[in-house]
């Protein structure tokens, strides 16, 4: 009867706003008994105005200040780190209860990338990724990964009052831990807010949505999500992918492929091409032969390849393939008509570079004022 009557009196956990796209939104002002475009007053506040205290969103009535302030809150993740690389890329540790995740700013001259993390940990235990290393521990709140990006954006924007001036986020990228599509029911509303007028007002070509491969999430979304398509492939055929990647076991690169076909006839994004990843390792999946069979699996499907030079990860007996390989195996795939680059490498001092991210290696390390350096 005691234990009945404590829970009974414990007060309700107040609601994260950051977890509302605007139809959610509408539902809960609604539940207040007022108007719902208050819902819109609220998303422009939070994604406009970078407002995030009720006290100061002054066009909302003192009565409605004080319901928001006893149901809800609007709680941005704890910032732990900030590493800045000699590249300019920076890294931000953020904690979530106790799981430190990590979010990477990436500029460029006049634009900059924000690639952010959707789970903490991942299942799917690819071989060249130290994330994967990690193992599995929970999918991320859509707070704590609109959270990431709305810390981001701020935190860049502290440039108007500084001389040192960073360039504007201006693509978001799904590609740092986890597997988005392993947590689909939030990713689809994260990708809401990001895409909304009341929320980030991004572009569709402008947002990245990258997963390893799982079919079923893939064609489930076709026509539901439009957003640019990542696809990380790594591998020319199934005995290497199975190899480097055990989620090919189950679905292999011919049904991946199928599954891309279908999101593909259903999406404008990105010009109705999808970006094809491949980690180039050494000895594995680098010679001339891997670059006939890629061209040959890809040859009817309207793509861009991205060839990713290995970045470096503890414990791995992987070697990233010589200059010369890759340069040989992009021009082998220019030949024959694809659309290929060779990606950069960023912020790899800082272990902020793609398949490098797990969270914990620089919890200690000082950090760094990007202001100030």
């Amino acid at each position: 009867m005691f234990k009945k009557k404590c829970l009974e009196n414990k007060p309700k956990k107040k609601i994260n706003l950051l977890n509302f796209n605007l139809q959610k939104m509408i539902n809960f002002v609604l539940q207040l008994g007022e108007k719902k475009f208050r819902a819109i007053q609220i998303m422009e506040w939070i994604y406009k105005k970078n407002c995030i205290k009720f006290e100061n969103m002054n066009n909302l009535s003192n009565s409605l200040q004080e319901k928001l302030k006893r149901k809800s809150i609007i709680q941005l993740p704890y910032r732990i780190n900030e590493l800045k690389s000699t590249d300019g890329t920076i890294k931000w540790n953020f904690l979530f209860d106790t799981e430190l995740i990590e979010t990477i700013y990436i500029p460029e001259k006049k634009r900059a990338t924000l690639c952010i993390s959707s789970q903490a940990g991942c299942m799917l235990n690819c071989k060249f990724c130290a994330t994967g290393k990690l193992g599995y521990t929970r999918n991320l709140l859509v707070s704590e990964i609109i959270g990431q990006i709305w810390y981001a954006i701020n935190r860049i924007n502290q440039h108007e009052k500084n001389t040192y001036i960073l360039p504007s986020i201006k693509n978001i990228v799904m590609m740092g831990m986890g597997e988005p599509l392993l947590n689909l029911k939030n990713i689809i509303i994260v990708i809401d807010i990001i895409l909304h007028k009341y929320g980030f007002n991004f572009s569709k070509n402008k947002v990245t949505l990258s997963t390893a491969g799982l079919v079923p999430a893939i064609n489930k979304i076709a026509g539901k999500i439009d957003v640019s398509l990542a696809i990380s492939l790594h591998a020319s055929n199934d005995c290497i992918r199975n190899m480097i990647m055990p989620i090919n076991k189950r679905y292999n690169i011919k049904m991946l492929l199928s599954s891309v076909k279908n999101y593909l006839d259903k999406s404008t994004a990105n010009r109705g091409i999808v970006t094809i990843e491949y980690v180039m390792l050494l000895h594995i999946n680098d010679c001339k032969n891997h670059a006939k069979e890629l061209a040959c699996l890809l040859k009817n499907i309207p793509c861009k390849i991205n060839l990713i030079p290995w970045n470096s990860i503890k414990n791995s007996s992987y070697k990233c393939s010589s200059y010369d390989r890759i340069t040989a195996f992009f021009e082998y795939l220019k030949k024959k008509g694809f659309v290929v680059t060779i990606r950069k490498n960023r912020g790899s001092d800082i272990q902020a570079a793609c398949g490098q991210l797990t969270g914990t290696q620089d919890y200690f390390r000082k950090p760094i004022n990007i202001f100030n350096s």
